[in-house]
């Protein structure tokens, strides 16, 4: 019988989609609070036909709740000082074991704030642990674990940005017209559940909607926009402290060009000034993180003007140093802080190259260290809220700063030059 009145209902709400459609304009479309209208500048607030593929995850809202959620976006980015990237751990397809990493201590959590982040983001993988796949349903163990994880950080006063990471790649691979119904179904299941369960926590959690979001031009990005409105949309329904949580959008390929190029509008928010702008930072990619030369240029181990080699000048860097840095960070100063929407630097990093050695090791992590505190420092100048990305601290993790196994400091050069970039 439940199922029989729930086909009803989907119909219902399909047939009143379309009669609105017909209207023309866009849609703004609430299966939770039944009603329709037009959307807000232009923006399409919800889906309508991906509403039914779904059950309704959205079955405790409450009302709004701002104890504890006093600071608004602006608030929050003058509190995060630095940032570290909990990576290879809980977005793992196969489990939060999966990529070599331990699990996730309190005692890991207390190293980094002891270490000098204040904030730090989880990278976090929801589609390979759907107990049902047909439903979208999300493992309630899996939720509770990640909500430990939190609780750890949020005990340490340590900010967290929580999100959908790569996660398969069923969002980012998919910004496309064809696929966006069946995607914004997901989103909205998704964060409907991650939202209530998580709702409790204060202004220290804060939410990601994707991660990379792949996008070329101007009709994928209105495509990541609707994905982006669905997850708004679906915190905000939920209530109580989420209907105040400062919220995380991402730039096309969370590439800083196309994002100046193209995230020329932002979603609605019912609420004003709750949302950021993430972007990621791996510029140049010779030195950042290619493995190997390619036929389009070769790998960069020296960056920065007074860190070339003269004995092996071939991989010095020949683009993307200092000034490309100082520009790209005044972009997003310009077209974002300046307009009071804080822009979160999720990732940034330069693999370190072990297989050099002698001077040629020492030049390199002497490099790769003035790049860290370089970038830290251009982005904070800018207002820029910088991410490091760490995948766990062993000599097979080419980014890492702590061994997780052991719970010690595995790259102290790396961790000061992000400290120092930090405090200046």
């Amino acid at each position: 019988m439940k199922y029989i009145q729930y086909l009803h209902h989907s119909l219902i709400l399909v047939l009143i989609a379309l009669v609105g459609y017909a209207q023309g304009g866009s849609l703004i479309f609430s299966r939770d609070s039944s009603r329709a209208s037009r959307a807000n500048n232009g923006a399409i607030l919800s889906i309508t036909k991906a509403d039914t593929l779904y059950p309704n995850y959205n079955i405790s809202p409450r009302k709004p709740d701002m104890t504890g959620m006093a600071n608004n976006a602006a608030g929050i980015a003058a509190k995060i000082k630095l940032g570290w990237n909990l990576g290879d751990a809980l977005e793992a397809t196969g489990g939060e074991t999966a990529w070599h990493n331990p699990r996730v201590t309190k005692e890991l959590i207390d190293l980094v704030k002891k270490s000098g982040f204040n904030a730090i983001r989880i990278p976090c993988s929801w589609n390979s642990h759907m107990s049902d796949s047909v439903t979208a349903k999300i493992s309630d163990e899996w939720l509770s674990r990640v909500k430990e994880v939190i609780q750890y950080c949020v005990d340490d006063d340590l900010y967290v940005l929580l999100n959908i990471h790569w996660d398969g790649g069923w969002l980012e691979k998919n910004c496309t017209p064809d696929k966006k119904h069946v995607i914004n179904a997901k989103q909205k299941a998704f964060w409907e559940q991650i939202a209530t369960h998580m709702r409790n926590f204060d202004e220290h959690l804060l939410f990601a909607s994707a991660n990379e979001p792949g996008v070329e031009n101007a009709t994928q990005m209105a495509v990541l926009n609707s994905y982006h409105q669905t997850f708004i949309n679906a915190v905000r329904s939920t209530g109580g402290k989420n209907n105040y949580r400062v919220l995380v959008v991402q730039g096309p390929s969370t590439d800083i060009g196309k994002t100046n190029e193209l995230m020329s509008v932002l979603p609605a928010d019912k609420i004003a000034n709750r949302l950021m702008v993430e972007i990621h930072y791996y510029t140049p990619w010779n030195f950042c993180g290619l493995a190997e030369d390619a036929s389009w240029g070769k790998m960069f181990y020296y960056w920065g003007k007074d860190y070339h080699s003269s004995t092996d000048a071939v991989h010095n860097a020949t683009s993307g140093e200092e000034k490309t840095a100082d520009a790209k960070f005044r972009l997003m100063k310009k077209q974002f802080v300046d307009k009071g929407i804080p822009v979160v630097l999720g990732e940034y990093a330069a693999m370190r190259r072990s297989a050099l050695t002698g001077d040629a090791l020492a030049l390199h992590l002497a490099s790769r260290a003035y790049f860290l505190k370089y970038v830290t420092k251009q982005a904070k100048a800018n207002g820029v809220l910088p991410f490091y990305w760490d995948n766990g601290g062993t000599a097979n993790n080419t980014c890492g700063i702590f061994n997780r196994r052991s719970i010690t400091v595995f790259d102290q050069q790396t961790l000061d030059a992000l400290v120092q970039g930090a405090n200046n």
